[in-house]
């Protein structure tokens, strides 16, 4: 059997670009084939991308009703149409938007944890929309964090032969000092060393640590 992932991709906040890059990356059939893929976002503003991209609507809709399910067909939008986005002409972080990409990625995790889908994908949240609606989380590695009860975690970027962790993030450097201490080096370190070791197959990873002036 030709099996395929099935992945959760969460549309971000509706005044960003999540709708645009979610619709141009799955306009190409190639991607599509390699994976489903069910959005938790808004229909209404994934066709307006798709329309002002010139493309042909490439998706089933299913209007959210409470329920998370998985679904037969390779791309499906799970359309929460009780944010209404007033035609887009929202353009700036707000309470709504915050309320509505939170809604995304809860969805998502939940899919995830049922295992109705096996990996989520997030396009950009706007930091301020969530601070509007009251959530106080960081970013999304926050958030899954949390979600998923991990203590142990990191942000990574991956390109290429470089894999880059991060030791801090969303914290100022005039706030760094004292912040940073053996623990808060060594984690992300070890974590990483499991990781190149366990993920990518690096039997004896070369690791760098990048110091800061």
């Amino acid at each position: 059997m030709d099996y395929r992932p099935t992945i959760a991709i969460t549309m971000g906040d509706p005044a960003g670009i999540g709708a645009e890059v979610i619709v141009k990356a799955l306009a190409d059939p190639v991607l599509r084939h390699k994976a489903r893929y069910i959005i938790y976002g808004m229909n209404e503003l994934l066709s307006y991308a798709a329309d002002i991209a010139e493309f042909d609507v490439f998706w089933w809709r299913d209007q959210f009703n409470g329920r998370l399910r998985s679904y037969p067909h390779d791309v499906v939008v799970v359309d929460y149409d009780d944010y209404s986005m007033l035609g887009s002409s929202i353009r700036t972080p707000s309470k709504m938007g915050g309320q509505a990409s939170m809604r995304f990625c809860m969805d998502a995790i939940e899919a995830a944890q049922k295992k109705i889908v096996d990996a989520v994908v997030t396009a950009p949240i706007a930091k301020e929309s969530w601070k509007l609606a009251g959530y106080h989380y960081p970013g999304h590695t926050e958030l899954f964090a949390n979600q998923t009860n991990s203590r142990r975690y990191a942000m990574m970027f991956a390109g290429g032969p470089l894999k880059v962790i991060l030791a801090t993030v969303h914290i100022p450097l005039n706030s760094l000092w004292g912040r940073l201490n053996i623990g808060a080096v060594f984690q992300p370190i070890e974590l990483v060393h499991e990781t190149l070791v366990n993920w990518f197959g690096i039997e004896k990873p070369r690791i760098a640590v990048m110091p800061f002036s």
